[in-house]
């Protein structure tokens, strides 16, 4: 894989000048690429990469737009050609380059694509690799980018409904330490000019602001090393699976998270079958998409067990992953020939499953929350304020 983006200015035959961006591992093979182009390089440097622009929501349109010329018989050639001219990331305008120069030279779509791994998955190598061979390249592009444009929005749909609680606790907490380190000092500074007695609740509170106060540094110290901490440790591959295990215990929002998953991992073995793709290599092209290291290991000892021999409703069987009803699907599929039909009905129920969990989840939990600030901040003011009455009364001498 060409690993650096160059940005160069030169001349060609005519003496014009011209300037652009090329892929290349190296100097001297960018200088190679060059040549061969009949360009004579002026200035030759090394530009920057935005890993991020080769993610999903930015692979999309272009998966799209491909299916979209292709339908409308522009050729291969021409349709790269004509989506490179219209990136207005240079990245990708100098991969469409490479990739439309490389298939005009007689390399296949889908060997061009495998030369980059973090741009193409598996699965999108596959389905190009099989739309090659069956002359249905536009057909199965069009697949390619709906199920990525499905996953897309479901797994926006997923992060918004775990956003969201998160994000009033984060409130909640602010709003807390605010008054607990501000407003509440002020109060005990006039409470403690008096002799009179406080409230429990008073008491607590102005404890627990004098505690904020006093070794406010050192919780801060302890908050920053915490996430530190979590930070480094989340690159770890173990404590991501801890985590996940521990995520998918979690009362409803596990349920949220396992079905996001298995609406993927169904949705992709739907494209593969349906494809031709052997199962196997299809569940490799899983694999690949899953960025979870706990299901990840789940379907790679499924793919295991099914290279032993094992049909695919066995092999699933001790997976915690899966349930009954999975299992039960997949085995009439595999009994009566129709496994992508029933793969394509799990993906379907799982996919409206996890739409129906995310947006009732966001609905129930919103009064939720809504009553736990009022009671966080309601607490607050009540002990601030009810010391008040009793101050009233000493101040009149009725005490």
């Amino acid at each position: 894989m060409a690993n650096q983006l160059w940005r160069w200015q030169g001349l060609n035959n005519q003496g014009e000048r011209l300037s652009g961006q090329l892929w290349a591992s190296d100097r001297p093979q960018a200088l190679l690429h060059l040549s061969e182009a009949g360009l004579h390089p002026l200035s030759l440097r090394k530009a920057p990469v935005n890993k991020r622009l080769w993610r999903g929501m930015h692979s999309l349109p272009v998966i799209r737009q491909l299916a979209t010329l292709l339908q409308a018989g522009v050729s291969l050639t021409d349709g790269l050609a004509l989506l490179a001219q219209q990136q207005s990331s240079a990245q990708w305008r100098a991969l469409l380059e490479q990739i439309a120069g490389e298939v005009q030279r007689g390399v296949t779509l889908s060997q061009a694509m495998k030369a980059w791994p973090d741009v193409f998955t598996p699965l999108a190598v596959s389905l190009v690799n099989t739309g090659e061979m069956t002359g249905k390249l536009d057909i199965c592009c069009e697949k390619l980018a709906n199920q990525q444009e499905e996953q897309q929005r479901l797994r926006q749909l997923v992060g918004k409904a775990l956003r969201y609680p998160v994000i009033i606790l984060i409130m909640a907490l602010a709003m807390t330490l605010g008054m607990a380190g501000f407003v509440l000092p002020q109060f005990a500074a006039i409470y403690a000019s008096f002799s009179t007695p406080l409230p429990w609740i008073t008491r607590a509170v102005i404890a627990f602001s004098q505690g904020l106060t006093r070794y406010g540094p050192v919780w801060i110290s302890a908050g920053t090393l915490c996430i530190a901490a979590i930070v480094f440790f989340r690159k770890r591959p173990a404590w991501r699976l801890a985590e996940e295990k521990m995520g998918l215990k979690l009362p409803l929002f596990g349920l949220l998270l396992r079905g996001q998953k298995l609406s993927q991992i169904y949705t992709v073995l739907t494209m593969t079958q349906q494809s031709g793709i052997p199962l196997l290599q299809g569940l490799t092209s899983v694999e690949m998409t899953l960025s979870s290291p706990f299901w990840q290991a789940t379907i790679a000892r499924i793919r295991t067990k099914i290279a032993q021999g094992l049909p695919f409703c066995q092999a699933i069987e001790d997976e915690a992953g899966f349930s009954t009803l999975c299992m039960q699907m997949i085995r009439t599929g595999e009994e009566t020939g129709a496994l992508d039909i029933m793969l394509a009905r799990l993906a379907q129920w799982h996919t409206q499953q996890t739409q129906l969990r995310a947006e009732t989840l966001a609905t129930s939990l919103e009064p939720i929350m809504m009553i736990v600030i009022g009671l966080i901040i309601g607490t607050l003011v009540i002990a601030m304020y009810l010391p008040l009455f009793n101050l009233g009364d000493a101040m009149s001498g009725v005490r």
